[in-house]
């Protein structure tokens, strides 16, 4: 495949997903949320270091790993190399310059497609769904989960890169304008709200601080029932599904 790669490290962006990292309950939480809508031949955008990816390759998922950035590259195949329901690690952007020509080897190949957290740092949404249908089967599913309400935009999406945050009604509009039919809607994660905004809002911080994510996933268990509770009515992110049609 022939394709454009970036060696820009995105200190910001690192550092977070290293904290990130740490918080196994959350991940768990997140993979679980968005395991019932992923089968088949699997495309991660935006794989990072790994932090979701691990729970598809734990699970015997068959998953293709992808990202912007190359410097990501040595860290994923540390982890997952080895294993054989790993089928490749690529770079890719979404929104690049004659996509479709660059990965046609990817057209109709994918049942999935998922990009947690990714959406918010492409200007051109459109664009970036409308490339993931291109590599979809008929029928495949394509899963995004973003940052929810413009209200909390705040210093750690500036600093992240983020161009918007999303609703659940603005996110349907997206994916649905792009050749999907919506099978799944949802907000995930209502506690987080309040530390999003008092870190990010108030505080100023650069990035989510390692004590504040250390405390936050040793509660997951309540935050788990809180948003059952409530019904997903509400939350820091929003979770849409959508069938290839």
């Amino acid at each position: 495949m022939n394709s454009i790669i970036s060696s820009d490290r995105d200190p910001d962006g690192e550092k977070t997903l290293q904290v990130i990292s740490k918080a196994g309950k959350f991940n768990e939480w997140m993979y679980k949320t968005i395991s019932p809508f992923c089968s088949g031949k699997i495309l991660e955008i935006g794989s990072g270091i790994g932090n979701i990816s691990a729970f598809f390759i734990r699970d015997g998922k068959t998953l293709t790993l992808s990202d912007l950035r190359s410097f990501y590259f040595g860290e994923l195949n540390q982890k997952f190399g080895s294993f054989p329901n790993l089928e490749r690690t690529i770079i890719l952007d979404l929104v690049e310059k004659n996509f479709r020509e660059k990965f046609a080897d990817y057209e109709g190949y994918f049942d999935t497609i998922f990009a947690l957290n990714v959406v918010e740092h492409i200007e051109d949404d459109s664009q970036a769904i409308m490339n993931c249908r291109f590599m979809l089967k008929p029928g495949g599913i394509i899963v995004i989960l973003v940052p929810a309400y413009q209200k909390l935009y705040n210093q750690f999406d500036k600093n992240l890169g983020h161009f918007r945050r999303y609703t659940k009604t603005s996110l349907q509009q997206l994916i649905s304008g792009n050749g999907f039919e919506i099978v799944h809607k949802q907000y995930f994660n209502l506690a987080g709200i309040l530390g999003w905004f008092v870190s990010g809002k108030i505080l100023g911080k650069q990035t989510i601080p390692e004590g504040q994510m250390g405390l936050y996933n040793a509660l997951v268990p309540v935050f788990r029932i809180i948003d059952k509770l409530i019904l997903n009515k509400a939350g820091l992110s929003v979770i849409v599904a959508g069938k290839a049609i």
